[in-house]
């Protein structure tokens, strides 16, 4: 069959301007509608749709489209009109015109298809994810694909204009185990040895600091071997950043600045010129997470002071332990009578709830409409000291007061999991607004009780602030390093630091990290080795593309934005990966096959 010609327009770039030219078009039939010598198939391209009929009295090849069936690939050439009044569709873009055929030929038929198109959103996940590329035909992930698309086009434009080289870096690399698993790649030619696959680009994209690339960026994908959630792929997508001779302020003002420009630019939402800075001590204290969602309230209350000699021992023995604290969060008005956000079964369900945080449990005290308290402690306490929690709390009728004691980084898990909790059960947050701030000021070190020594918070090659130096070697836990986080919406949507650039600094750091000089030069020779010839001033930042994606496309699965995502035990259900391979493939690379424990 002679090949009708190239394609002219897609769906749903024809306007009522086109009405009377010739065109061709390509897609899928998404429905088709037989009337008799009527037969309508709706076109459908990664565009939108275009309604093409073919009409016996004008349509030689109407034969054609009686064979047509849901999903069959079509070509038609054909003149564009305007509907008839009772066939517009203000639904659609191309509503008020369509195609009359002239020729069509059939590119490709189709099976059923597992699932209807347009109706995908009522199919279970893991059917979707098995016919992957069916689900793509979505609008919903069609429109998907399209804003990743546009993101990646804008970061490159936004950076170009700011001086960045786009620089590869490798996938095949050393492992270097600080942080979560490597994905180890097993090498043919050395046996016995193994590549890994990038958690970052972390150390190379420092070496192109030492190199003089002076501006790198790269959106990198990045491998993690750990378990997976809502929001975490074993493989992903960072807009990785590096610069030389610059300072934090200028790492975040730049980057900053291109997450406002995508934000305009593919979602139409302008964010603030400027945003605050929070400490990281100060989000721990109100929020309890590094990462806080200030669109609504909740914020935690110490009453540690308070608790001491209250007379309820599980207060008392929590705020007598070293890095213990009682804290509290005041539900305005969720148990109001009248309108009641928490029963006292929804209560005891949220004592389970912060169990999953290692909490212990939930104390509470609720204030009833006329001023009464309910509560299963204030039996072991005075007057004053209930009194003195109250107005702590600014307490009203209505409010209920929840209490967990335990160790700091207990208390703050769980009373910062609680607060989000209670936000969506109340519907406290405004969904349509994006409430965006830098958190500074990290940690440098944590102590690891399974490791009996002190671990970097972020990776080793973090500099420290410079005004804690002196406390390096003397007094770690306190001291910060110059860190900083971007937050939108209670979530990071990225994060970097300034890099340690002077030898006998980073030396200092790997003895507090416990390195031997042995363990320094096996895991990071080639690295350390690098910066005995000149390394300048640089640090940088890697923004989670994916959850950029995410919170533009308005979802809350990573797994939406990712064309070929993996599932929560990292497989693949269309491909069935990972798979077993010929033992030819293991004997050439070595490996012997042995069963798990």
């Amino acid at each position: 069959m002679k090949a009708i010609g190239d394609r002219t327009h897609y769906c749903t770039e024809l306007t009522e301007s086109d009405i009377g030219k010739e065109v061709i078009v390509k897609g899928w039939a998404a429905k088709r509608r037989d009337f008799g010598g009527l037969i309508f198939v709706d076109l459908r391209d990664r565009t939108g749709i275009l309604q093409i009929v073919f009409d016996a009295s004008e349509t030689p090849d109407f034969a054609l489209a009686e064979k047509v069936r849901g999903e069959y690939v079509l070509a038609v050439r054909g003149k564009l009109r305007s509907r008839s009044e009772d066939r517009i569709n203000p639904k659609i873009k191309t509503g008020t015109i369509e195609v009359l055929a002239l020729e069509a030929q059939i590119l490709s038929d189709s099976d059923t298809p597992p699932f209807e198109i347009d109706e995908a959103e009522k199919v279970n996940e893991m059917t979707r994810l098995k016919y992957r590329y069916l689900d793509l035909r979505t609008d919903k992930m069609t429109e998907i694909m399209r804003l990743r698309s546009e993101m990646m086009h804008v970061t490159r434009s936004y950076l170009h204009k700011h001086g960045f080289w786009e620089i590869e870096t490798p996938y095949l690399g050393k492992s270097t185990p600080e942080g979560a698993r490597d994905y180890l790649v097993p090498s043919r030619i050395k046996n016995g040895a193994f590549y890994a696959l990038p958690q970052s680009p972390q150390l190379y994209k420092q070496l192109l600091m030492i190199g003089g690339a002076d501006k790198y960026y790269q959106i990198a994908r990045c491998f993690r071997d750990e378990d997976l959630r809502a929001n975490r792929q074993p493989e992903f997508t960072q807009i990785d950043m590096e610069m030389s001779f610059v300072t934090q302020k200028q790492v975040m003002d730049l980057s900053y600045g291109l997450v406002r420009e995508i934000f305009k630019k593919c979602g139409g939402v302008k964010l603030p010129a400027k945003i605050r800075e929070m400490p990281y001590d100060e989000a721990m204290r109100r929020f309890g997470s590094d990462k806080p969602d200030t669109r609504f309230g909740l914020e935690l209350i110490d009453i540690s002071d308070i608790a001491k000699g209250c007379g309820f021992q599980v207060f008392e023995r929590a705020v007598e332990n070293v890095g213990g604290s009682v804290r509290m969060i005041n539900a305005k008005g969720f148990v109001d009578e009248d309108n009641l956000i928490l029963s006292r079964r929804d209560i005891d369900a949220l004592g389970e709830f912060v169990k999953t945080f290692k909490a212990k449990g939930l104390a509470w005290i609720s204030v009833r409409k006329n001023g009464e308290l309910l509560s299963s402690i204030t039996k072991f306490m005075s007057e004053d000291t209930v009194k003195a929690i109250l107005d702590r709390a600014d307490a009203k009728p209505g409010d209920i007061l929840l209490f967990c004691a335990d160790k700091d980084e207990v208390v703050y898990k769980a009373l910062g999991a609680l607060r989000l909790h209670l936000a969506e059960k109340g519907n406290l947050i405004d969904k349509s607004k994006y409430d965006v701030l830098w958190v500074v000021d990290f940690p440098m070190f944590e102590y690891s009780d399974e490791e009996k020594r002190f671990v970097a918070v972020h990776h080793p090659f973090t500099m420290p602030h410079e005004n804690d130096l002196d406390i390096l070697e003397s007094d770690p836990g306190k001291v910060r390093a110059a860190a900083y986080d971007l937050v939108i919406n209670g979530e990071e949507s990225g994060g970097g630091s300034l890099r340690i650039h002077d030898r006998a600094l980073q030396k200092r750091i790997f003895n507090i990290l416990g390195f031997s000089d042995e363990q320094i030069e096996e895991r990071f020779g080639f690295f350390v080795n690098a910066f005995k010839y000149g390394a300048p001033p640089h640090g940088g930042l890697a923004f989670g593309f994916d959850r950029l994606v995410m919170m533009l496309a308005h979802t809350d699965n990573i797994k939406d934005v990712i064309t070929f995502p993996k599932i929560q035990n990292a497989s693949d259900m269309m491909t069935q990966a990972p798979t077993p391979v010929d033992k030819k493939q293991t004997d050439e690379l070595g490996l012997r096959i042995v069963e798990a424990l």
